[in-house]
């Protein structure tokens, strides 16, 4: 659960999970899995934020992901770098690179190691877009109610700012939405602002930012009643509609699906729900093949399927470093160990 995921062609990447360090892989093509790294040892995620970098960079065969997050009280902060090339291609190439396809320290440009966040911010449950003319700005939402700024360029926060908002901000929906819509005829007159779009629970926000004055504006947008109790759903921005997959409210889990529409300011709940309530999961759009992919969460009976233990039990016999046939009696070690 909890597992932040970004999409390479036809590759979903999944960068760890609740107490989860392992990264993998997922080939929409090929329905398989294949093993990336480890996040370092002394790491804990607990609801990390990854973006991809815009790379400087013209090789198309790699990407950058960037990992930061804390615990709640805002301690065990960490922020890591990946350059990504793909698992899938030549083993024989990807041997001879250094660095890649690992977590390193993120770093400056003298080489210094680099942490995101002031004492203070909390980043569990953390939400980032990237924006700014030049895509060099990370724009960050976090508990309880606070927006920020930093410069990937320059190493430095240039803005704090206070959401209009007296709920609280964690694990919510966070979107770019320039270019989309209403936002579009925006772009046109001042190319230096960023919209943005923030929900949770009964908080639903427009966001502006003007990179030329360094500020931001607020509008206040509708919620409706039956989405109002939740968060901690999967979402995924489609053009003009953000579509959200499952939810919580701290009693029920959500197996319901519903769109928002960002030029009318409308909501819609659709007829059709998922298989199974769900929470803690994420939602990837594959423009490859056109498909929304849902991954990982936890369903309201908190089980788990075999395939699930058997994966379970491979990253056990990784790091254990043995090798193991499976026999029925995991399943009843593996939910005593879950349980």
């Amino acid at each position: 659960s909890q597992s932040q995921c970004v999409l390479r062609k036809h590759e979903i990447l999944i960068c760890g999970g609740w107490y989860k360090g392992a990264c993998y892989s997922y080939h929409t093509l090929k329905n398989e899995y294949k093993f990336i790294c480890e996040y370092p040892s002394h790491v804990q995620l607990k609801g990390n934020c990854v973006v991809k970098l815009e790379d400087n960079d013209k090789d198309k065969n790699q990407i950058t992901l960037l990992s930061f997050g804390s615990d709640l009280s805002g301690e065990s902060k960490h922020t890591l770098v990946m350059k990504y090339v793909s698992v899938w291609s030549n083993s024989k190439k990807l041997k001879k690179l250094n660095n890649y396809n690992k977590w390193i320290p993120f770093t400056d440009n003298h080489n210094d190691p680099i942490i995101i966040g002031r004492d203070r911010d909390r980043y569990q449950g953390a939400r980032a877009v990237i924006g700014g003319i030049n895509k060099n700005l990370l724009f960050i939402t976090y508990f309880s109610n606070n927006i920020s700024v930093f410069d990937l360029n320059t190493f430095q926060f240039i803005k704090h700012d206070t959401l209009p908002t007296k709920s609280l901000i964690t694990y919510h929906c966070f979107v770019s939405s320039s270019g989309n819509g209403q936002e579009q005829k925006m772009m046109k007159t001042n190319k230096q602002n960023d919209q943005m779009l923030l929900f949770c629970r009964k908080t639903g926000l427009s966001i502006e930012y003007d990179e030329d004055n360094n500020t931001f504006q607020f509008r206040k947008l509708s919620i409706h009643d039956f989405i109002a109790p939740f968060y901690k759903y999967a979402y995924v921005c489609i053009n003009d509609v953000i579509l959200f997959f499952g939810g919580y409210d701290d009693l029920v889990y959500s197996k319901l699906v519903h769109k928002y529409s960002i030029r009318k300011n409308k909501w819609m709940k659709f007829k059709n729900t998922l298989p199974s309530p769900l929470r803690d999961c994420v939602a990837i759009l594959s423009k490859e093949d056109n498909h929304i992919h849902i991954l990982g969460g936890i369903d309201d009976k908190k089980t788990i399927s075999k395939d699930e233990m058997k994966f379970i039990t491979e990253y056990w016999i990784r790091t254990l470093k043995i090798k193991l046939g499976w026999i029925n009696d995991f399943d009843e070690i593996i939910l005593k160990y879950i349980r």
